[in-house]
């Protein structure tokens, strides 16, 4: 059995984590209350352009089809991995990891696939390919809808110039705190309702004229789409960070609290001991 000194300095460190780690969630909780009222009012508004855009694709012909609808043969790929800046958040960027690996060695094995790194995390995790054509680490020190709108501009400038054939999203998607989506999505080109829908409101009235609407509202759905896929990330980070620091902190508690147990049950046998030690001794000065 470890000596009382020892025990004292494991308590005090275990202490000392514990600490940590519920200043931590404590710091999490109040930023994911702003992250989850920020994606929440979000969404709306994104899935309903998201839907407008994908009617507007199927009503597109040849003459006035848009630039970021264009079907290409797929040769280049690029994926675009968001994660977080700092870990300490459970699984929440090695599920991403895992996800962009398997695109690229599973459904992308016979493309060249290059990356797109938002989240010192994903930079860190293939700036060794050589493949990392962008870091965008420094976005969430001014998270805004103008700075996600130029890394979109970026990409879909990339996308016309035919750099690339087909660009996909890789994030978390907020659920709750305690849960995080692994969400794989086609960000480019652009993916038109497909099936009954896709035929469903097809006699339109367009004003403006339909090119104009094409030249605006797609875009401008584009870049929406990528600031919601950031914001969701941004969330689930703070609801997996907030998740992982709570179960550290019952983890440190446990284990304090058998140290406790430990250190009395040490301390008590040392005091037997010494009270047989003395009894033992009056029992020698009397014999």
């Amino acid at each position: 059995m470890a000596n009382l000194k020892e025990i004292r300095n494991r308590i005090s460190s275990v202490s000392s984590t514990m600490q940590i780690t519920s200043a931590m969630k404590m710091v999490s909780a109040a930023k994911l209350k702003k992250a989850q009222d920020a994606i929440t009012a979000m969404r709306p508004y994104s899935n309903k352009l998201t839907e407008l855009l994908q009617s507007l694709s199927a009503t597109l012909d040849a003459d006035s089809g848009s630039k970021y609808s264009v079907q290409r043969e797929v040769k280049n790929v690029l994926i675009v991995a968001i994660t977080s800046n700092r870990g300490l958040a459970g699984a929440f960027n090695s599920n991403i990891i895992k996800e962009v690996n398997r695109l690229a060695t599973e459904t992308y094995a016979n493309q060249e696939v290059s990356y797109l790194a938002i989240g010192k995390k994903a930079n860190d995790a293939f700036k060794k390919t050589n493949k990392v054509i962008a870091n965008k680490s420094d976005l969430y020190d001014d998270l805004t809808f103008e700075n996600v709108a130029e890394i979109a501009e970026m990409i879909m400038e990339k996308f016309v110039e035919g750099n690339y054939d087909k660009v996909e999203l890789v994030y978390n998607s907020f659920k709750n705190a305690a849960t995080q989506i692994i969400m794989s999505e086609q960000f480019l080109p652009i993916v038109p309702i497909e099936g009954e829908d896709a035929h469903a409101n097809l006699d339109y009235i367009f004003e403006p004229s339909k090119q104009e609407i094409v030249e605006t509202l797609i875009p401008k759905s584009l870049k929406t789409q990528l600031y919601k896929a950031i914001r969701d990330s941004f969330a689930s980070e703070h609801g997996a960070r907030m998740t992982a620091m709570h179960k550290a902190t019952d983890n440190a508690t446990e284990l304090r609290d058998q140290l406790k147990l430990t250190y009395n049950k040490a301390r008590q046998a040392a005091i037997t001991n010494e009270i047989l030690e003395i009894v033992g001794g009056a029992e020698a000065l009397n014999n």
